[in-house]
């Protein structure tokens, strides 16, 4: 069921947006050399619970750690670990957060030391054509129109977006109706409508589309083992347009 959001319902998602923005920020401070995935989970849970709120991934379906921390050819779901980062990884930081009730949801990519100029140009095409896709989140457009702004921009620039996975929509649940495809046609699709909170999240990969999840039943991996850009954000489309949630106090 799609659920429309009143104004008091908006105001309590910007102030869960805020805490998860500023985990997302302070997790993606830590990313160098030397540090470890679990290292940087740890940070994101302590700065979540600081503020009050649950980390929404812990437990989830069994999900074991408070963040998604993904890198290279990890796509997402990756599970922190002791994994000691190294020059040239990415590393995806997917943070969610409950705040009396409801969910913020956003993630990003960090580099660490020097990467090539082709795995630097997907990291920024990754987090541009999300906003190529809130550019189309009006009330009166559709869910298509999004997808379709997404793969455009990503396949014009030589990347491919993951097929298999997808945005959500999101508010006293992680995961609500519709879902959100980073693919799709113009004019086609769920009628967008205001009060409606969507979590966009563009996933590019550098080679194919095609991705499989590991045998630790999380971890999901680009078939080629090729590297992997992810960037989100919780989105209110209101009547003055597009609003992004998850952004740091």
């Amino acid at each position: 069921m799609i659920t429309v959001k009143s104004a008091a319902e908006l105001d309590k998602m910007r102030d869960a947006g805020k805490i998860t923005a500023l985990a997302r920020a302070e997790g993606g401070a830590m990313v160098k050399e030397g540090v470890t995935t679990k290292q940087i989970e740890k940070k994101i849970r302590d700065v979540i619970t600081s503020h009050s709120a649950t980390p929404s991934f812990l437990g989830y379906g069994g999900f074991p750690a408070s963040a998604c921390i993904s890198v290279n050819e990890q796509v997402i779901h990756g599970i922190p670990s002791d994994r000691m980062l190294v020059s040239g990884d990415i590393v995806k930081i997917d943070v969610g957060a409950i705040f009396k009730g409801y969910h913020g949801d956003c993630a990003a990519t960090f580099p660490v030391g020097e990467i090539t100029t082709e795995v630097e140009k997907l990291i920024e095409v990754t987090k541009t054509s999300f906003y190529k896709a809130i550019e189309k989140a009006y009330a009166g457009n559709r869910i298509g129109d999004i997808g379709a702004a997404v793969e455009e921009y990503v396949v014009a620039n030589g990347f491919s977006v993951v097929r298999d996975f997808v945005g959500h929509g999101i508010g006293t649940e992680m995961h609500e109706d519709p879902s959100v495809p980073n693919y799709g046609r113009p004019g086609h699709g769920l009628l967008l409508r205001e009060g409606m909170t969507l979590a966009v999240e563009p996933m590019v990969n550098l080679g194919t589309w095609k991705v499989k999840t590991l045998s630790d039943g999380w971890t999901v991996v680009t078939l080629d083992g090729r590297k992997s850009a992810h960037y989100e954000n919780t989105v209110a489309i209101t009547v003055n347009g597009p609003e992004i949630l998850t952004v740091p106090a």
